[in-house]
C-alpha cells in the first residue's frame, strides 16, 4: 500500500494566510473580516474562509463583531499578563534543566543563535529579531530534555509574536534582550542550574513589564501597533 501524500488543505492554507496577516499586522485589531471580500482576495470560495475564521475564533485571534460578522480580536492584556506569569516559570524550569542536561549542546550551538540575534539587531529587522528570539527560546526548551515544556508553550507563540514588535527596535531594547539571552546561555553552558533559572525568570518578567507598559500606552493613544 503506497503512503498517503499529506498536503495542506485549502482551509489550512486560508487559515495560515489570514493568521499571518493578523500576526504580522496587515490585519490590525478590530479590523472587520468580510467573508466575501476575503474569498475574493484569496481567490477561493466562501467555505474555506468560513472554516478558517471559525478556527481563528476558537484560538482567540478573531471575535464576533458588534452587530454582525467578525473582526480581528484586540490583544487581551489580562491573557498576556497571565501567559507571561506561566511562561516565567516554564522558562526558568527549562533553563535549569538545560544547564543540568544540555550544557555541551549549549556550548556548541548556542553562540551561533546569539550571533543571529545580534545580526538581526544590526540590520534593524523586526522580522528577523522575532525569528531569532523564538529560535533561541525553543533551543533552550529542546536541550532541557523535557518535551512537555515545548508542547505547552508552542500554542502561545503566535499570540506573543503579535506583541514582540512593540518591544523590539525601540531605543536600547534589542541589545538588552540579547545581552540577557547571552547571560542565560553562559549560565547554561557553565552548568549552573540555579543561576540559569533565576536569569530566565528575570528576563521573562522584565519583558512582560516593558511589553504591558507599552501596550497600555498604545491603548491610550489608539489601536495597538503590531509587527509589520
Amino acid at each position: 500500500m503506497p503512503p498517503l501524500k499529506t498536503q495542506p488543505s485549502l482551509t489550512e492554507r486560508v487559515y495560515q494566510r489570514i493568521l499571518s496577516d493578523i500576526v504580522g499586522g496587515d490585519l490590525p485589531e478590530s479590523a472587520r473580516l468580510i467573508q466575501d471580500d476575503l474569498a475574493r482576495d484569496l481567490g477561493v470560495s466562501r467555505q474555506p474562509v468560513q472554516q478558517a475564521l471559525l478556527l481563528l475564533r476558537n484560538q482567540g485571534f478573531v471575535r464576533d463583531a458588534p452587530g454582525r460578522g467578525l473582526e480581528v480580536a484586540p490583544i487581551d492584556t489580562d491573557f498576556i499578563r497571565n501567559l507571561y506569569e506561566i511562561r516565567a516559570v516554564a522558562e526558568g524550569l527549562a533553563c535549569a534543566l538545560a544547564a543540568s542536561r544540555g550544557a555541551e549542546r549549549a556550548a556548541e550551538e548556542g553562540p551561533k543563535l546569539i550571533e543571529e540575534g545580534r545580526r538581526a539587531e544590526r540590520e534593524h529587522s523586526v522580522e528577523k529579531l522575532i525569528e531569532a528570539d523564538v529560535k533561541f527560546h525553543e533551543f533552550l526548551y529542546e536541550i532541557s530534555g523535557n518535551s512537555v515544556i515545548q508542547d505547552t508553550t508552542q500554542p502561545h507563540w503566535l499570540h506573543l509574536r503579535r506583541l514582540m514588535g512593540e518591544v523590539l527596535m525601540r531605543d536600547e531594547t534589542p541589545r538588552r534582550i540579547w545581552d540577557q539571552h547571552e547571560e542565560i546561555l553562559n549560565a547554561v553552558i557553565a552548568g549552573d542550574a540555579h543561576k540559569a533559572e533565576d536569569l530566565a525568570r528575570q528576563h521573562i518578567t522584565r519583558t512582560a513589564t516593558v511589553l504591558l507598559a507599552r501596550l497600555s500606552k498604545q491603548r491610550e493613544r489608539g489601536p495597538v501597533a503590531t509587527v509589520s
